[in-house]
């Protein structure tokens, strides 16, 4: 497939968006074809360096599997192309009959990851509210927002990028740097560098444990017995930061009186780390305060009791006395800038989120349904029913559990429309496909709060017929009645220009400095001089506002499923999620250079399991 570029020849300069780094990279133009790219200086992101993923930008945007034209599915199951005037003409009167007929809460948006965030997600979430339903979902329910509210309901922020290069310490709790967020790694190096201790808290040896001066393997969900055990810990030792907790904090009476039972022996029988080893960590916990740097992966949420284990780990960051500080739980600063959401002009009060009556923190946190509840009420075991779904670069047939469900779920809609860059399992199961536009095909603005600092992505490139994702929903919104008042501006670059309007900071400033722009100095100890972002205005270490919804203000420790409900028919626990330095997520795994080095997927079992008997029949 090709496209038209911007240039003919020279160089473009943007961001990588094949993961969520935002790395500076420049793509090298010769005669109107992309030919090569290479890392972007001047970005703290990625300080002049990329890892494989970045490179393989050009082979995702000229790969033959795109999808080029609408399509529509037929009787038989098959697709045949249609104009998109066509496509949309024809999804927008089905919309409608279906809001006619069923409300428009009985129309879902899902947003993905491929095609990026931020404006991105913000469109979608626009576009509902404009048409009148609630229902915005995406990956995040089995995936961030664990963590998102996690620490948004101790601190009232989220940081989810934290510095490494100034700590003392450095604790990793399920995740893997140098296959997940290989820039981190530079920060890892200085670290080390300067005498840094590591901490590496997984079930599965991963390589950044091999360079951990402990590495502790605890049965899969059980990181909230752990923490509990370092925070009895810190608190029989008096080796916490009192004026942070006494002045600062609001709930500390309730933390002592809960983590008497995690004795490390205690500790040791939920997650099988040694006690010894529960203690060793503690120590150096407490030789190394405030300088300690803890960072949560996705494999805490991807448990029944993972936000709860992620407070725990939270409020242990803050009795080292970490809040705030160049290596901590630092707290970022928003850029002022226009939003997209649209969430305080239509409130859409009384109509029934999906899964909000079960989730009620997730919607009012994030304004977000809950993604594997939608599964029932596709089927038509809701309040109401869930009969039309817009998925845009998701593919919740591959990412979502209980697979079988999932898939009898879409098929059973009304109408499924799916905007993406290639045939996924999840289009397969379409009414209408559309082709997507990569992050090569658009000119959007980032947000790196880490850095606090603001870009511009350039558009490197063409492709006739493809639109951008705005014009999507500008398009849609047009048909439907609601896009001169909600979606006004003629293209992305418009757009831009509103969302920064309140920033002080211009497009043109913007293009001038494609390593980006600091929107605010960075500041640390910000408490010190004003309230904290929740409700009490302090670090809270037990929840008024989980009280006031009936549930638990300490985030107590629950075990997880597979050791409440022990199986002997059922003696292996599959833990699933361990990434491939290539590829992110379930995406990349059609490039056929990545696909070379890891043809066919994989188990890893220790050898005395694997010659049990047990296992023997089961495979």
């Amino acid at each position: 497939m090709m496209g038209t570029t911007i240039i003919e020849n020279g160089i473009v300069k943007t961001l990588c968006r094949m993961c969520d780094n935002r790395c500076s990279i420049d793509v090298h133009v010769r005669d109107g074809n992309m030919v090569g790219i290479a890392p972007g200086e001047g970005n703290p992101s990625n300080q002049g360096r990329m890892c494989p993923r970045g490179g393989a930008a050009l082979d995702m945007f000229y790969h033959p599997d795109r999808i080029r034209k609408p399509l529509k599915r037929r009787t038989d199951g098959s697709f045949v192309e249609i104009s998109r005037d066509r496509a949309l003409d024809e999804i927008a009167e089905k919309m409608l009959k279906i809001k006619d007929r069923c409300g428009a809460r009985s129309m879902g948006i899902w947003k993905g990851e491929a095609v990026g965030f931020l404006q991105q997600e913000e469109y979608a979430r626009r576009f509902a509210r404009a048409f009148g339903t609630p229902n915005y979902f995406s990956n995040d329910s089995a995936c961030y927002n664990g963590r998102f509210m996690g620490h948004y309901l101790v601190t009232g922020f989220w940081n989810p990028f934290p510095y490494y290069a100034n700590a003392d310490l450095i604790l990793l709790f399920g995740t893997n740097p140098p296959v997940c967020h290989p820039p981190f790694m530079a920060e890892f190096a200085d670290a080390k560098a300067n005498g840094a201790n590591l901490v590496v808290i997984d079930p599965r040896l991963n390589p950044i444990a091999c360079y951990a001066d402990i590495f502790a393997q605890p049965l899969p969900g059980t990181d909230g017995a752990l923490a509990w055990g370092l925070i009895r810990h810190l608190v029989k030792a008096g080796e916490y930061d009192h004026r942070l907790i006494e002045h600062h904090s609001i709930g500390f009476e309730g933390v002592v009186d809960y983590a008497e039972k995690f004795t490390p022996e205690y500790v040791e029988e939920q997650t099988g780390v040694y006690a010894d080893v529960v203690v060793n960590i503690a120590r150096l916990i407490i030789e190394n305060r405030p300088k300690v740097s803890f960072y949560m992966g996705a494999g805490l949420e991807h448990h029944d009791n993972g936000v709860n284990n992620i407070r725990a780990l939270v409020i242990l960051s803050c009795l080292t006395g970490a809040l705030d500080i160049d290596c901590g739980l630092t707290w970022p600063e928003e850029m002022q800038r226009n939003k997209l959401t649209l969430y305080d002009e239509l409130p859409l009060e009384g109509k029934k989120p999906i899964g909000a009556d079960r989730f009620p923190v997730l919607y009012d946190l994030r304004k977000e349904c809950h993604s594997m509840t939608a599964m029932d009420y596709m089927l038509g075991h809701g309040d109401y029913p869930l009969k039309g779904l817009i998925i845009t670069a998701a593919n919740p047939a591959v990412t979502n559990p209980n697979t079988r469900k999932v898939e009898e779920a879409l098929g059973s809609l009304d109408l499924l429309v799916v905007n993406d860059l290639f045939f996924t399992k999840t289009a397969g199961r379409a009414h209408y496909i559309l082709p997507a536009a990569s992050f090569l095909e658009r000119s959007e603005i980032h947000i790196d709060i880490k850095y606090q600092r603001v870009y511009l992505t350039n558009k490197v490139a063409d492709v006739p017929g493809i639109q951008d994702e705005y014009m999507l929903w500008h398009d849609l919104a047009h048909r439907l009645d609601f896009g001169e008042r909600y979606f006004p501006w003629r293209n992305e670059t418009q757009v831009n220009r509103y969302i920064l309007e309140p920033s002080g900071i211009g497009l043109e400033q913007l293009q001038a400095h494609p390593e980006g722009v600091q929107y605010r100095p960075l500041t640390f100890k910000k408490h010190l001089s004003r309230p904290l972002p929740t409700a009490s205005g302090k670090i809270e270490l037990a929840s008024p506002y989980l009280k006031n919804l009936g549930f638990a203000a300490i985030p107590e420790y629950v075990p997880p499923y597979h050791l409440r409900e022990r199986s002997g028919e059922y003696p292996f626990l599959l833990t699933t999620g361990a990434r491939k330095t290539l590829f992110y997520h379930s995406r990349h795994q059609n490039m056929e250079y990545f696909r070379k080095l890891h043809p066919k997927a994989e188990v890893e079992i220790h050898p005395d399991d694997a010659a049990e008997p047990s296992f023997a029949v089961a495979s």
